[in-house]
């Protein structure tokens, strides 16, 4: 009878220590969230805990794909909302989405910078909404609670990070070919965009909003002060305000995913600086981009949202003026949501299935890209478009 318990014991143990060892340990899962070269990504730690940084464009179609989102994450709240900055295309989806799901804390960099704003009566609208809960005004060098992970703001209101986090602090090489640009031209709040970086265990990933090239170096040089990133969310949506070497090269990432709509980023200087980065072995593309043509789009493999062959033939053939490749011309891009009391450009009409498709984007489902991050640093990307999954192991 005793060898039967002790028979009994050892096999119910061995289950047990088989069934923990074969369970899936618990991700940190990031959303990015296809709004036509907007930016709207959703962080999911592995308590369930929820961030969402920016909330899109404003007529609900934005709103309808970040609920999606939530709904694949199981999120029943944003626990907290970080607004990177008060463009259009980044809080003109807050309104609709604060009907439509419970907002505990709202993150920002202050008041605005520019006394027109993109969206008419948002800041009275969104200080309302602010005063009735937790409100915090976001300074580099601040930790935002995030069960979990560190959450590390490293810009915010035009100012940066002086205090290197772990493993930043050393002299950047890439400094010494940066060449400052004239920013005249660039919406004042963009440079005063709040960006942060996430650490989970050896896991790290940055998201700096729409920060900009001159901003960049200051962050940057002479000395690196966030070191090396695993996941880096191209800064500015891919165009080429932002992404510049010294911030690219110094961070190292193995994997890049650009926010881009199909109009609206993938900059060949952006390609070109992200394609001769030290280490970077892939870059997945929210979008197929015409600016980037043949030569440096991603596989289709790592592009979440196509055109059809025969509208991207057309467009390769005759090629209409994309948005934010060098200068940026008078007015706004085709297609693009106005500034308050604008005239609208009207986007060409989409192809079948797809309405309102083109430089203004489609209206209905859009597919997004998922990351699942292990604390040992290994991580899985993942298209929805296709179920196409790739990982990533940890640094050695």
């Amino acid at each position: 009878m005793r060898r039967i318990f002790v028979f009994l014991a050892t096999f119910a143990l061995a289950a047990a220590m088989g069934s923990a060892q074969n369970k899936p340990s618990k991700s940190l899962d990031i959303y990015f969230i296809d709004t036509e070269g907007g930016h709207a990504t959703l962080y999911v730690a592995p308590t369930g805990e929820s961030l969402l940084m920016d909330t899109g464009n404003p007529g609900g179609r934005d709103t309808d794909r970040i609920m999606a989102a939530i709904q694949a994450a199981g999120v029943k709240q944003i626990d907290h909302l970080i607004l990177t900055h008060y463009h259009v295309d980044h809080v003109g989806g807050l309104e609709e989405l604060a009907k439509r799901i419970p907002i505990l804390h709202f993150i920002d960099h202050g008041p605005t910078s520019e006394p027109r704003e993109q969206v008419a009566g948002f800041q009275k609208m969104y200080a309302e909404m602010y005063g009735k809960v937790k409100h915090t005004v976001a300074k580099p060098g601040d930790k935002i609670p995030f069960d979990g992970i560190t959450v590390a703001v490293v810009t915010s209101n035009g100012e940066v990070l002086k205090t290197p986090l772990p493993g930043g602090g050393k002299p950047n090489p890439a400094c010494a070919d940066f060449k400052p640009r004239d920013e005249s031209h660039v919406d004042p709040d963009n440079p005063m965009s709040v960006g942060v970086v996430f650490t989970y265990g050896k896991f790290r990933t940055i998201n700096l909003g729409d920060f900009t090239w001159n901003k960049e170096q200051e962050l940057m040089c002479p000395n690196n002060q966030i070191g090396t990133v695993d996941l880096y969310l191209t800064s500015h949506h891919g165009i080429d305000q932002s992404g510049s070497a010294a911030l690219v090269h110094a961070l190292q990432p193995r994997v890049a995913v650009m926010h881009n709509g199909a109009y609206k980023g993938g900059a060949v200087q952006t390609m070109q600086v992200l394609h001769t980065s030290p280490g970077l072995q892939d870059i997945w593309q929210l979008h197929w981009a015409y600016a980037a043509g043949l030569e440096y789009n991603s596989p289709a493999l790592f592009i979440a949202n196509l055109d059809d062959n025969a509208t991207i033939a057309n467009v390769l053939l005759n090629p209409p003026p994309t948005f934010g490749q060098g200068p940026r011309p008078a007015g706004p891009p085709p297609g693009a949501v106005p500034a308050a009391g604008a005239p609208a450009t009207p986007p060409p009409a989409g192809r079948a299935g797809f309405p309102g498709r083109g430089r203004g984007g489609h209206t209905g489902p859009a597919f997004w890209i998922k990351v699942s991050a292990e604390a040992d640093g290994s991580f899985t990307v993942t298209n929805t478009r296709n179920n196409f999954s790739k990982t990533y192991a940890a640094r050695k």
